[in-house]
C-alpha cells in the first residue's frame, strides 16, 4: 500500500518506553486547540509535536498492551480465533505507528522551510485514511466477538503478573475501573484524538493560505478527515449494536450466525415490523445477509439475492404499510404499523443490498452519497436452491431480475446436468445448450436447441451419447415436426428423413438403412413403418407393400429383368403365398408358392394384362412434408415476432437489415401473414395470386446455401449452346452501334442518335456501346443475384429502360410492341455480353414462381430466351467458320 521506509521505531522504542506517563496522558492531543493564528512554519511545528506525542504514545501502547495480550496465546479453539483478530489488530496497529514515525521523520527535517508541500498528510492523504480505515474496522472486528473480555480473562502467568502495571497504566487514560473497558477505550481514543487535532491543525492552515488551489487541497483533506471521523463513529455504533445482539441470543443463533465482519444494521425489536403470515417473531437486517428468526430456528437471506419493492400492490389490513421482499425462492410481505417505519425499513434494506452488491461499505456508512440510490434490479450471482421444485439441488451461475435468472447464465445439478444459455423469468427461454447425463454409460446428451418458457421449442440438434444426432424441430420437449434422425455406429448405420409427432416418427418418411443399402419410402405411425411404403435395395431393386405396425403384407415387386411379382414375399425377397408373376416375355405365372420354391400355376388368362407398376397416390408430392412448414406457419401466426425468427430458422439474425429482409420474403403467405402485411401498410387483395403459393418465401432462404453447385450444373448443361451464343455474340461485336442497329432491322425512329456526343474527328458510324447504354447497365446485373425473382425484376428494369430511353427520344410516351422491342432487345443482350446467359435463363424459368407464369414476366423472359436463340445462329462469316470446323 505504500512503499516508503519507516524509520526511527526500533531505534528510539527503549527511551520512549520509559518516559513519565504524563507524557502520555492524552490531555496532550488537546494542545492544538489552543493555537491562535500562526504562519505556516509555526503549524508544521505544531504538527510535529502533535506526531511525535501520538508515536510516543502508540510506544507505550505496544509495549504495556500489546505485546503482554501476544504472549499470552490461548488453548480453546474459539478463543484461538479471537486470537488471530487480535495478531491482525496489532498488525494494523503497526503500520499506523510506521506511518506516524515517517511523518515525524519528515516534519523535522522541514521545520524550517515550512511550505505547504511540507505537510505529510497533505500529499499522503489517501494512505493517511486507508490506513486508519483498516485498523477501525479491524478493531470493530475485535469489539463483535467480545475480544476484549475474552482476553482480560487470560489464565496466562504472564498476563496476570503485568495486570498490575498495566491498570496503573490505564489510569493515565480512563477512569474505567473494569480492565475490559478500559482496553477498549485506550486503543481507540487516542486514534481519534489524533485526528482531531489533525483537524485542527488543517483549519489553521487552511485559514493561513489564500483562495487558489492550495486552499483548495487543503479544504479537500479536511473534508476527507471528516468523512473519516462519522466513519469511526459509525464502525463503533455498529460493532456495540452487534456485540449486545449477540450477547442477548444463544449459543444456538450466535455459534451458526456470529461472524466478526456481520455488522446488524436493524432489528425490529428496536423498529417494529413484522413478516405476513406471523412466520417470524423477530427480523434482523445485517450488512450481509437478512434473518427471520421464529422461535428456536430462523431463516437467512443473502442480501445479493433480496429485492425490496416498497409499492408491492398486496392488499393490506388498515393501518397497515407493507413492503415486498423477494427472493429466489420465497416472497414474502413485511408490514409496519407506521408510514416512517417503512421508509426507513425500505431505504436501510436498499442501502444494504447497494453495498452488499458492491462488496464494500460506502465512506462514509450511511453519509449523503448514499442516500436516494437504489439497489440495481439486475444482478449477476450464484445460487443453488434448495427447496423443493425441479430447480432443486441445480446451482444456477448468472445474470438475475426480481429473484429469478434472466439473461445470461448457466445452471448445474448434482448429476452433471448443466445448461448454458439464455433465461427469462426463471425459465430456460431463447437459445441454450443442455447436457443431460446417461444413465447406464459415462456419456452425456447434448442439446443445442431454442426454448421456449422453459421447454425446447423450435429447431435444435440434438447429439445423443449413443452416436445418434438429430436435427430438426422440437416442441414441449419432444421431437416434433420436420426432423432428421441419422445413426452414426458402425454396427447399425441409419438415418430417418420426414415427420416427428411427440418423439415418434409419424407420417411420411424416408429411411436409409446404410448397412443394407436399402431406402423405404413411406408412412410411419408411433415409430413403426404403417401404410404403403415403398423399398429401394441396393442391388436396384424396387417393391411396394403395406405395412402393419412394422409388420409386412403383400406387396409389388419389380425385378431386374422387368418381370413384376404381386403377392406375399418375405424380407429377403423370397415368394411365399398366394401370388402372381408377370414376366417379361408376356407370360404370367398364378398360384401358390411354398416355403420350399413349388409353384402351383393357375391357368393362363386369355387376354394378357398389363405388368403392373407401383402406385404411389397414398402420399401424394404435396402431403409429403408438410412438417416443414408447420413451423413456418406457426412463426407467422405469431405475427413473426423477432425473437421466434431464430427458433424458427435454427440459425442467428446477424443484423436487423437481415432480418427485415427475411421477413420480407415471410410477410408473402396466403392468409397466414396477411396481418403483417396489413401492419405493414400494404395488404393485399384477396386474389392476389402471389399468397397462393409458399414456394417464393422458403426458396430465398435456402437458395444461395447450395447456388454455387446448382449454377454449375445449369451450366455444364447448356454448355454447347453457350458456346454458339458466345460466338454469335463475338460476330456481333464487330458492329459499331448504328451498323448493329441497321443490321437488327431497328427501326430508324428509335435509333438514339442524340445522347451520341461526339468529337470533331468522329462520326456516328463508328461510335460503340454508347447506344441504349442504361439499359444495357441494367441487364448487366442478373449475375449479381442468385434470387430468381430479383432476375425477372433486373430484366423488367431494363425492359422499363428500353421504354423511357424511346419515349425521350420520341418526346411522348409511347409502349414498345413486340416487333420493335425484339431487335432492341437483342441489341441490349448483345452489348451486356452475359457469360452462360442460357443457363442462366433455364435456371430463372425453373425456379420462378408458378404464380409468375403468363405474366408481364413470364414474356419477357421468353423474349430474352428468343434473343438467346437467334444469336445462337448469326454466322457473318460461313466459309471460315466452315473452315475452321
Amino acid at each position: 500500500m505504500w512503499d516508503g521506509e519507516m524509520g526511527g521505531k526500533n531505534s528510539t522504542e527503549n527511551s520512549r518506553i520509559s518516559a513519565s506517563p504524563e507524557v502520555f496522558s492524552s490531555r496532550e492531543f488537546s494542545c492544538a486547540a489552543s493555537c491562535q493564528a500562526m504562519s505556516t512554519a509555526g503549524i508544521l511545528g505544531s504538527l510535529l509535536q502533535v506526531e511525535e506525542n501520538f508515536s510516543s504514545c502508540l510506544a507505550r501502547i505496544d509495549a504495556l498492551i500489546l505485546k503482554p495480550l501476544l504472549r499470552a496465546e490461548p488453548h480453546d479453539p474459539k478463543e484461538k480465533e479471537n486470537f488471530q483478530l487480535l495478531v491482525l489488530l496489532n498488525d494494523r496497529f503497526q503500520a499506523l505507528w510506521n506511518f506516524t514515525e515517517e511523518n515525524s521523520r519528515i516534519l523535522r527535517g522541514k521545520c524550517d522551510s515550512g511550505g505547504i508541500q511540507d505537510f505529510y498528510i497533505l500529499w499522503k492523504g489517501d494512505l493517511f485514511l486507508s490506513l486508519y480505515i483498516q485498523y477501525f474496522v479491524t478493531f470493530a472486528n475485535f469489539v463483535v466477538v467480545q475480544g476484549f473480555e475474552q482476553a482480560t480473562k487470560s489464565k496466562s502467568e504472564a498476563w496476570k503478573l503485568h495486570k498490575a502495571v498495566l491498570k496503573e497504566f490505564l489510569r493515565d487514560f480512563t477512569s474505567e475501573s473494569s480492565l475490559a473497558p478500559a482496553l477498549h477505550w485506550v486503543l481507540h481514543k487516542p486514534f481519534r484524538d489524533h485526528i482531531q487535532s489533525c483537524l485542527q491543525l488543517l483549519a489553521q492552515l487552511q485559514g493561513q493560505l489564500q483562495q487558489g488551489s492550495e486552499q483548495d487541497v487543503v479544504a479537500a483533506v479536511i473534508q476527507e478527515f471528516g468523512k473519516l471521523e462519522s466513519f469511526i463513529s459509525q464502525v463503533l455504533d455498529e460493532a456495540n449494536f452487534t456485540k449486545e445482539l449477540w450477547k442477548s441470543l444463544g449459543y444456538k443463533f450466535t455459534d451458526m450466525l456470529c461472524v466478526p465482519e456481520r455488522r446488524l444494521l436493524e432489528d425490529s425489536r428496536n423498529l417494529p415490523i413484522a413478516s405476513g403470515s406471523a412466520r417470524s417473531e423477530r427480523l434482523l437486517l445485517f450488512d450481509d445477509v437478512l434473518v427471520l428468526i421464529q422461535g428456536n430456528s430462523f431463516q437467512s437471506f443473502d442480501l445479493k439475492l433480496v429485492w425490496v419493492d416498497e409499492n408491492c400492490g398486496e392488499k393490506s389490513a388498515p393501518g397497515s404499510y407493507n413492503l415486498r421482499i423477494t427472493t429466489p425462492e420465497e416472497t414474502f410481505v413485511l408490514s409496519a404499523k407506521d408510514p416512517q417505519i417503512k421508509a426507513v425499513w425500505w431505504w436501510k434494506l436498499e442501502q444494504a443490498v447497494r453495498q452488499a452488491l458492491n462488496g464494500k461499505r460506502d465512506f462514509p456508512l450511511w453519509g449523503r452519497s448514499g442516500e436516494g440510490s437504489e439497489a440495481p434490479s439486475r444482478r449477476f450471482f450464484t445460487y443453488g436452491f434448495r427447496t423443493e421444485g425441479r430447480l432443486r439441488g441445480a446451482t444456477y451461475e448468472g445474470e438475475w431480475l426480481w429473484g429469478k435468472p434472466h439473461g445470461k447464465g448457466t445452471l448445474k445439478w448434482r448429476n452433471g446436468r448443466n445448461h448454458v444459455g439464455d433465461f427469462q423469468e426463471g425459465l430456460e427461454h431463447g437459445f441454450g445448450i443442455c447436457l443431460v447425463p446417461r444413465r447406464s454409460e459415462d456419456r452425456y446428451d447434448c442439446y443445442k436447441c431454442h426454448w421456449y418458457q422453459g421447454k425446447m421449442q423450435g429447431y435444435g440438434i440434438c447429439e445423443y451419447g449413443n452416436d445418434l444426432v438429430y436435427r430438426g424441430y422440437f416442441r414441449d420437449n419432444v421431437r416434433q415436426g420436420f426432423g432428421i434422425l441419422e445413426n452414426f455406429s458402425a454396427e447399425h448405420p441409419y438415418k430417418y428423413t420426414g415427420q416427428w409427432e411427440n418423439d415418434k416418427k409419424n407420417g411420411y418418411g424416408v429411411w436409409e438403412d446404410k448397412e443394407r443399402g436399402e431406402r423405404h419410402i413411406g408412412m410411419w405411425l408411433d415409430g413403426q413403418r404403417h401404410g404403403q411404403g415403398v423399398v429401394v435395395t441396393q442391388s436396384g431393386l424396387c417393391y411396394q407393400r403395406t405395412f402393419q405396425a412394422d409388420k409386412m403384407g403383400s406387396g409389388i415387386l419389380l425385378l431386374e429383368d422387368d418381370s413384376v411379382y404381386e403377392g406375399n414375399f418375405t424380407e429377403n425377397l423370397t415368394f411365399v403365398g398366394k401370388g402372381k408373376l408377370s414376366l417379361a416375355n408376356g407370360l404370367v405365372l398364378e398360384g401358390t408358392f411354398g416355403t420350399h420354391g413349388r409353384l402351383h400355376t393357375a391357368p393362363p388368362e386369355s387376354q394378357q394384362r398389363p405388368p403392373a407398376q407401383l402406385d404411389l397416390k397414398e402420399f401424394p408430392v404435396e402431403k409429403r412434408w408438410t412438417g416443414i412448414f408447420e413451423q413456418f406457419q406457426e412463426f407467422l401466426h405469431s405475427g413473426c415476432k423477432e425473437e421466434m425468427e431464430e427458433s424458427f430458422t435454427g440459425f442467428h439474425i446477424q443484423s436487423s437489415k437481415e432480418l427485415r429482409k427475411s421477413q420480407e420474403y415471410l410477410f408473402c403467405q396466403r392468409g397466414l401473414l396477411r396481418l403483417g402485411l396489413e401492419r405493414k401498410g400494404r395488404a393485399p387483395p384477396d386474389d392476389d395470386p402471389s399468397l397462393q403459393k409458399g414456394s417464393s418465401l422458403v426458396l430465398p432462404l435456402i437458395l444461395p446455401t447450395f447456388y454455387p453447385e446448382l449454377s454449375m450444373l445449369y451450366m455444364l448443361q447448356h454448355q454447347r449452346q453457350d458456346n454458339l451464343y458466345c460466338q454469335g455474340i463475338m460476330e456481333l461485336s464487330l458492329f459499331s452501334d448504328i451498323q448493329l442497329l441497321e443490321f437488327l432491322d431497328v427501326q430508324k425512329h428509335l435509333w438514339p442518335l442524340k445522347d451520341l456526343t461526339l468529337t470533331s474527328n468522329q462520326r456516328h458510324s463508328l461510335v460503340k456501346d454508347k447506344c441504349f447504354l442504361s439499359a444495357t447497365e441494367c441487364l448487366q446485373k442478373l449475375i449479381t443475384t442468385v434470387d430468381p425473382r430479383e432476375k425477372l425484376e433486373i430484366l423488367r428494369k431494363t425492359y422499363e429502360e428500353l421504354e423511357h430511353t424511346v419515349s425521350r427520344l420520341l418526346e411522348k410516351e409511347f409502349r414498345l410492341p413486340m416487333d420493335d422491342l425484339l431487335p432492341l432487345l437483342m441489341f441490349v443482350v448483345s452489348r451486356a455480353k452475359i457469360q452462360h446467359l442460357g443457363a442462366e435463363i433455364h435456371l430463372i424459368r425453373d425456379l420462378m414462381d408458378p404464380t409468375n407464369q403468363g405474366g408481364m414476366l413470364d414474356f419477357l423472359l421468353t423474349a430474352l430466351e428468343s434473343c438467346y436463340e437467334h444469336i445462337q445462329k448469326i454466322r457473318l462469316h460461313p466459309k471460315e467458320n466452315s473452315h475452321r470446323s
